[in-house]
């Protein structure tokens, strides 16, 4: 790609804190003006990483107010709502008001999302130019990062330390087709045959059993074991150790050996030639490739084997070989693939930039500069969107997305 002139650049930052500031809302930042008006937990993640090199004070305000709607169990929820209409399924619908693990001063949902926020704790950390405020934000997270982390290991169904998802919506990336089979075997007859028919019935029996990690563990139908989410868990882990080591005076080790547990397991259960998604409740991995699969790639001590086949997969035809404008989030030749429907073909931002920081942890340097320069050509060319074409780089979704601007920021920043 021919070279820009730094203006370019500087108006782009200018544009991306324009959509930050137009949807912050004085506590946390919305992921899009009226699409989208609650906080969401993987956004809010993203939106910190964003800010951390350019407003230390906002970036760590995005995830202590997250954090003012973490569960007692410390479950941090994927929607924190701010208000009571305009989204769908709101607040009536989950009820956490009347879950006694609730908290009393939030309304909820009663899902996580990908725990992404140790790792978006210790960026604000590595790149605050103010270290002190920095510090201060991270000891006053660490209870709430803890319990978070306490949490996931009650979601352990499977029984050999992954966290298993209860529900597409937690996994961040709600339409893949990764959760098409597990969706497939629940009762039709009762559920509807649509998928977001099923995503509602799922939700519902979530709330009807009071979001217990028990029931999550033992009956409730869908319980996948996601590479995606379970690599990002890896990864704040890592982080943890680190914050514990340099900023809180906690020990460390507890972390590092849940990192080594997280690491043998992904190996041990969703590694097949690639990682694939894992249907606990039909107890055989998901036979199709999709973007979740170079979650693992996040770790820095996954065998150099196992990096260099993912390399290779994301580097073929199957995925950036083929598309003008990777990553696309479904494997190409795929019969599932679809270059416009979320999560089944198009390229995000989210993504792309996770990819670009798992290159960089490798040492895979032609690659993570091949992504990062594509990555800031679909802002260039189509705006903040949700998320793009993967073959000619239109925007799909939402203008104005938080995590789209919050990205490129960083990416900019380097």
């Amino acid at each position: 790609m021919e070279g820009r002139p730094a203006v370019d650049d500087a108006a782009l930052g200018r544009a991306a804190l324009a959509v930050l500031d137009a949807n912050w809302t004085g506590t946390s930042t919305v992921p899009a003006p009226g699409i989208y008006p609650h906080q969401w937990s993987l956004d809010s993640a993203f939106v910190a990483i964003g800010l951390a090199r350019r407003d230390t004070a906002r970036a760590g305000q995005e995830l202590l107010s997250l954090f003012t709607g973490q569960w007692r169990t410390g479950m941090v929820p994927h929607i924190v709502f701010h208000h009571s209409d305009g989204y769908f399924p709101g607040p009536s619908m989950w009820r956490s008001e009347e879950v006694p693990d609730a908290p009393r001063g939030a309304l909820t949902s009663g899902l996580t999302q990908p725990p992404l926020h140790a790792y978006a704790a210790w960026w604000i950390w590595r790149h605050a130019a103010d270290r002190e405020l920095a510090a201060r934000f991270v000891r006053r997270a660490w209870p709430s990062l803890v319990a978070q982390h306490a949490y996931l290991r009650s979601r352990d169904a499977g029984g050999h330390g992954l966290a298993a998802i209860a529900h597409p919506w937690e996994s961040g990336m709600d339409d893949s087709p990764a959760w098409d089979a597990p969706l497939a075997n629940l009762p039709a007859g009762r559920c509807g045959t649509g998928y977001h028919d099923r995503y509602f019935w799922l939700a519902v029996q979530c709330r009807d059993h009071g979001y217990a990690p028990s029931y999550f563990r033992e009956e409730h139908p869908f319980a996948v074991e996601d590479p995606m989410f379970n690599g990002i868990w890896l990864l704040s882990c890592d982080a943890m150790a680190r914050l514990a080591s340099e900023v809180v005076g906690a020990d460390p080790e507890p972390f590092q050996e849940a990192a080594a547990r997280i690491r043998g397991a992904l190996l041990d259960r969703l590694w097949n030639g690639a990682f694939y998604a894992r249907d606990l409740r039909a107890d055989r991995l998901v036979p199709v490739c999709t973007i979740g699969g170079f979650g693992p790639m996040l770790d820095p001590e996954m065998p150099h084997h196992v990096i260099a086949a993912l390399t290779a997969l994301l580097e073929s035809t199957k995925f950036m070989g083929a598309a003008g404008y990777p990553v696309p989030s479904c494997e190409i030749r795929a019969p599932e693939f679809d270059r416009a429907q979320y999560w089944r073909g198009p390229s995000w931002i989210s993504t792309n930039w996770l990819l670009s920081q798992a290159a960089a942890v490798h040492g895979l340097d032609r690659l993570r500069e091949l992504l990062v320069a594509s990555t800031l050509r679909l802002v260039r060319q189509g705006g903040f969107r949700e998320c793009f074409d993967p073959f000619d780089g239109t925007g799909h979704g939402c203008r104005d997305f938080s995590w789209s601007a919050a990205l490129t920021l960083d990416l900019l920043g380097r």
